[in-house]
């Protein structure tokens, strides 16, 4: 059974960094799509970072510039770094992964439970 685990949430002040980490078990992230997304309390989940299979990555507007998603295929690990953090990125963060194919219907199969990322002023 699949299974990804965040990790690397926490609290930090505005114009702080941290990195999320995203760790996979019986999966790869090698030539498949990923991506991270934020939820807000009432709100929508946003994809904020995603990486394809060729290793293009897009950015949602409100994160270009300041966060990234690389990776370690051989260690099973997506990542998301964040720096310059505003109030307005706090959320509940979810990587999710699967085939391009599936992910490009916006449907990837597997998600992480989630890691919490507070920002404050």
């Amino acid at each position: 059974q699949v299974q990804l685990v965040e990790s690397g949430g926490g609290s930090v002040q505005a114009g702080g960094s941290l990195r999320l980490t995203c760790t996979a078990s019986r999966w790869s992230f090698r030539d498949v799509c990923s991506a991270w997304f934020r939820q807000v309390p009432g709100g929508g989940r946003e994809r904020v970072a995603h990486i394809s299979n060729d290793l293009t990555t897009t950015y949602a507007d409100s994160v270009k510039g300041r966060f990234s998603i690389p990776k370690d295929n051989a260690k099973l690990v997506l990542y998301l770094e964040m720096n310059d953090l505003k109030v307005e990125d706090t959320g509940m963060y979810f990587c999710a992964s699967d085939f391009c194919s599936q992910f490009s219907r916006g449907q990837p199969r597997y998600w992480g439970q989630g890691t919490q990322v507070t920002v404050s002023s």
